[in-house]
């Protein structure tokens, strides 16, 4: 018996072959289709793949064995490998933006010899197979059109929050430390994370399993963008903290000038003259400045309160479990939790 991630895992080849291969018909672009193939295997099955598993560990939750059939199955590893794509065009677009080096411990793919900025068209193509698999595996399931819109609302949202975060960067060499607030930064979490990694995963099982309740979505929703945004901060406090070799990139949120939870969370305990020394190192690229912020950051003990700030996290979210899964499974969304509290990268 297979267990899901190996069923996964296979898929992305059987899917690889069918997106570039029995879908080239004209050979004038071969070579469009081999460039395809090298974004989606150096772009997609490369990260921890939870978004993608969410999908089908999800649906398992969901319906009684007897009704998750061999098709069934099937689907929910396509859908989850859409998501899969969605994240890895995010991603693309990301660290173009951000500047960034590496990516799952490789170089980011704008950063490859010979690809520079022809990755922005890479991007708009690993996002079109996304609508054709979902066409041509879910057109016939009464799901299909709130599966549509779930894709298409998730991208919407998730540009508007990389806009947010984008502008609440000051141009470079300049520090803006009055441009960061909690109020801006959960802003930015729910729109740009939360929504794609946390709700998009469950909210595709949800309608797969045949839940179409406004109600039962905004309740898995109030669980699930509350667990996104601790994973968000989690993910700033590593992008600071985190061992590089372990995560697979180098953290660049400092130099970047990020509006990041260590530095919102910084202002609000600082004393005038700390925020004066931060306002002069924040957003450097030198060595020696994110040195300093790091220093102010031990100095105000960022590592202890960020712990305090996880305890209090997983509180609040068996409490949020209890009041808003009354009939959906708990395990959907604890499951999701085993994945994320304590991870180190």
């Amino acid at each position: 018996m297979q267990s899901d991630r190996q069923l996964f895992e296979a898929k992305f080849d059987e899917l690889l072959t069918e997106i570039t291969e029995r879908d080239l018909t004209d050979p004038v672009l071969a070579d469009a289709y081999k460039r395809l193939r090298e974004i989606l295997v150096y772009n997609v099955p490369g990260g921890k793949k939870n978004r993608g598993l969410s999908v089908i560990g999800s649906l398992r939750e969901l319906l009684p064995p007897s009704q998750l059939t061999q098709d069934t199955v099937q689907r929910a590893l396509i859908v989850g490998w859409c998501i899969e794509m969605v994240q890895g065009f995010y991603l693309m677009g990301d660290d173009i933006m951000d500047g960034s080096v590496t990516r799952r411990g490789q170089l980011c793919w704008y950063k490859k010899d010979g690809i520079g900025m022809d990755a922005i068209n890479d991007i708009f193509l690993l996002e079109a197979p996304v609508y054709r698999l979902l066409r041509r595996h879910c057109r016939t399931q009464p799901y299909y059109v709130n599966l549509l819109e779930l894709f298409n609302e998730i991208t919407f949202l998730s540009g508007l929050g990389q806009a947010l975060d984008l502008m609440t960067a000051a141009p470079p060499g300049q520090t803006d430390l009055s441009l960061f607030s909690m109020q801006k930064y959960k802003a930015i979490v729910k729109y740009k994370t939360a929504f794609y990694s946390f709700y998009q995963p469950v909210a595709a099982a949800m309608y797969m399993a045949g839940i179409y309740s406004e109600e039962e979505h905004n309740n898995a929703k109030q669980i699930l963008l509350n667990m996104g945004e601790f994973f968000q901060i989690q993910d700033d406090y590593l992008d600071c903290y985190g061992e590089p070799a372990v995560m697979g990139k180098i953290g660049t949120d400092i130099q970047d000038n990020k509006c990041s939870w260590l530095v919102v969370k910084a202002l609000e305990v600082m004393t005038k003259e700390q925020r004066s020394e931060l306002e002069a190192f924040y957003g450097r690229k030198d060595e020696a400045s994110v040195a300093k912020v790091k220093e102010l950051y031990n100095t105000l003990q960022m590592p202890a309160l960020y712990h305090k700030y996880e305890e209090e996290s997983y509180q609040r979210l068996q409490k949020l479990i209890a009041q808003h899964a009354q009939n959906l499974p708990h395990s959907i969304f604890l499951n999701f939790a085993k994945k994320i509290y304590k991870r180190n990268k």
